[in-house]
């Protein structure tokens, strides 16, 4: 049995500086996943070489794969580091920051490109929730009510962002994450009122249109949400709403 956790980790001091790899080890224990790993790393802050530096900066928060706010690149793989055993994984374990978002400080990034493309289409029920209570007769079908359960886990981690190939700093496609809750909302008896309005801004640059269909974001979702369905549909959504706007001219 191994008696350390090796890691090697790419650092980033501020959003402006470059980045550069450091190596860390720490005794082993059973059980840790990376999060409980960094904590470990926070309070011991010395690299492999014996010098003490700054504590790595990263993000937690549920520690139940529900957040995604510990989203990380692990041995190349986007995944949520609370799910991420340690025990699973070769070493020495890789650490990198999402790579299509700006990183604030080493494994720490700015997803608000995303939160901003969630803005853009809506991505909320303007009015509450009283046709998902179901005190009369059911308003959605329960086939329906199957498949919106799960659009409605993503937790916006930006795995399939980051496996995306079009998505990137430099573009200005939304994603598949976003696309996905037009999907959502657009289904509800009430988000249908702005159904509309989500079609419209996702059929602008930067829209649905931008998607290459290589499939890789609904590889790599932690939530197995159908990402590529709904993509699917929102292409015979936005078909139809051209040839609505068309003859209502």
């Amino acid at each position: 049995m191994t008696q350390e956790i090796q890691f090697r980790i790419k650092r980033q001091d501020s959003p402006d500086a470059s980045s550069y790899w450091e190596e860390f080890r720490m005794p082993y224990a059973p059980a840790h996943n990376v999060v409980s790993a960094l904590m470990y790393l926070r309070e011991h802050p010395v690299n492999a070489q014996g010098q003490k530096v700054q504590p790595v900066a990263w993000e937690c928060n549920c520690m139940e794969e529900v957040c995604g706010a510990c989203t990380m690149i692990v041995n190349g793989v986007p995944k949520q580091a609370c799910a991420a055993l340690i025990d699973d994984l070769e070493q020495p374990i890789v650490l990198e920051p999402l790579s299509k978002f700006p990183v604030m400080r080493d494994l720490q990034i700015d997803r608000q490109k995303m939160f901003d493309a969630l803005l853009k289409v809506k991505a909320w029920i303007e009015i509450g929730g009283g046709h998902d209570i179901h005190r009369h007769a059911p308003l959605i079908s329960p086939d329906e009510q199957d498949v919106r359960y799960h659009f409605s886990r993503c937790m916006t981690c930006g795995c399939c962002m980051e496996a995306c190939p079009q998505f990137h700093q430099e573009s200005k496609f939304i994603g598949p994450a976003p696309l996905a809750q037009v999907r959502l909302h657009n289904s509800h008896p009430t988000g249908v009122y702005n159904k509309t309005e989500r079609l419209h801004a996702i059929m602008e640059e930067g829209g649905l249109t931008d998607c290459g269909n290589a499939q890789n974001c609904v590889k790599v979702c932690p939530k197995d949400i159908p990402l590529t369905t709904a993509i699917g549909e929102l292409g015979r959504q936005t078909t139809a709403q051209w040839f609505r706007d068309l003859f209502s001219k």
